[in-house]
């Protein structure tokens, strides 16, 4: 029955990232339904969602760009290195810790998906440097290898306030996004705590889900998404408190 329950939550999952991003919100809590803890379920969601991941990066990828005086290429080093730096910390943490600790995480990533939406839009000079840019990159890649779920929208504010269009900043984050993820994948693949059976039908869903998704891109109403992310995100956040307590 959880095949089911799964394959479609992943379908949708796929969707959701594809639309409006937040996918991790539905994928993390069916695969816990499967019997995982809260740390095997991230890790198993984090190399489900890397195929249809990279897909999406690589569809935008003339699109890419540095920002603030460092080149593509040193920002994604920069992201390698950081989403490797997360991922080990993330298996270094005690399962009954990470399990306490994903109700904040959660609650966090829906604050970033809230400010994304009602946080102010206006037009504002660059305020990192090369820097700030290079630090608040690092910074990001790390929460990424860790757990991931709102690194959009802090890539996005960070990239534009180094300097990038909305349309430039929006395709690097995403390619930024696949890259971190690969140094995390990279690593998560030798944990004995990933399941595979889970991993192999939440990617196929994941991927179709994607398909689906760019396909209704021009027809969906992607505020409406957004805020159905979040009300999603304020319901798991309430649960995962809950089942810790």
């Amino acid at each position: 029955m959880w095949f089911g329950i799964l394959f479609f939550a992943s379908i949708w999952a796929g969707a959701q990232n594809a639309l409006a991003g937040g996918g991790s919100f539905i994928t993390l809590p069916s695969l816990m339904l499967t019997g995982m803890d809260a740390r095997a379920a991230n890790i198993t969601s984090t190399i489900a969602l890397f195929p249809a991941q990279i897909a999406t990066g690589w569809t935008g990828r003339n699109s890419v760009s540095g920002a603030a005086g460092l080149s593509f290429g040193v920002l994604a080093a920069i992201s390698l290195a950081g989403g490797a730096a997360g991922a080990v910390l993330l298996l270094i943490t005690p399962p009954s810790f990470f399990a306490r600790l994903v109700p904040w995480l959660v609650l966090f990533a829906t604050a970033m998906f809230a400010w994304g939406i009602f946080g102010p839009k206006k037009e504002a000079a660059p305020k990192l440097n090369r820097w700030g840019a290079a630090a608040a990159q690092f910074l990001i890649s790390i929460y990424g290898g860790y757990f991931g779920g709102g690194i959009g929208f802090l890539m996005l504010a960070a990239l534009t306030a180094a300097g990038l269009v909305l349309r430039s900043a929006g395709a690097t984050k995403n390619v930024l996004a696949g890259v971190m993820n690969a140094s995390a994948v990279a690593i998560f693949v030798f944990s004995p705590e990933v399941r595979w059976l889970q991993a192999a039908v939440c990617s196929a869903g994941a991927l179709g889900g994607g398909v689906l998704g760019g396909l209704l891109l021009n027809r969906a109403n992607e505020r409406a998404l957004r805020v159905f992310v979040i009300l999603v995100g304020i319901a798991l956040t309430i649960g995962l408190f809950l089942r810790s307590a």
